[in-house]
């Protein structure tokens, strides 16, 4: 896929929980101002940018977000799931159709923001931990849908 494959999940789970979520944030009308305000032929290049310190996670969402609402953008991942970043740097590079990237980018960035949240907080636990015979386990306090990418 292009990350470090941290879920090792079949792509077709990926893919299906990605296109409900596009569903959900695109309706049926699809980016309606991307439609009204940016020309058909328009190209753009994005960057993906860590706000602050933290571990990234959900890499394969965010590239499945882009190339199911457009097979022209290409992705170029800078860090990769599991991988430490401070604030500022980059994490993916986009370039390709400006309607299909804005399109694409809640979904990839509610995907990011949310798994790298959870593995940014699991690894200060781990930390705490260090040195200690306590031990970090999963959980079944997930959000619904989102189980398989948060453990």
């Amino acid at each position: 896929m292009g990350g470090d494959a941290l879920t090792n999940l079949p792509p077709f789970i990926i893919e299906d929980a990605v296109s409900r979520a596009l569903e959900e944030d695109l309706g049926l009308a699809g980016d309606i101002t991307s439609a009204a305000c940016v020309p058909a032929d328009s190209l753009s290049k994005a960057v993906i940018a860590a706000r602050k310190p933290g571990v990234i996670a959900g890499i394969d969402l965010a590239l499945a977000a882009f190339r199911l609402v457009d097979r022209d953008i290409e992705t170029r991942v800078e860090r990769g799931d599991r991988a430490p970043v401070a604030a500022g740097d980059v994490i993916m590079r986009i370039e390709g159709p400006a309607r299909g990237i804005l399109a694409a980018e809640r979904v990839a960035l509610n995907f990011l923001g949310r798994l790298s949240g959870v593995a940014t907080q699991t690894a200060l636990y781990v930390e705490a931990c260090a040195g200690t015979k306590a031990r970090i386990v999963c959980t079944r306090k997930t959000t619904p849908g989102l189980r398989a990418f948060e453990k």
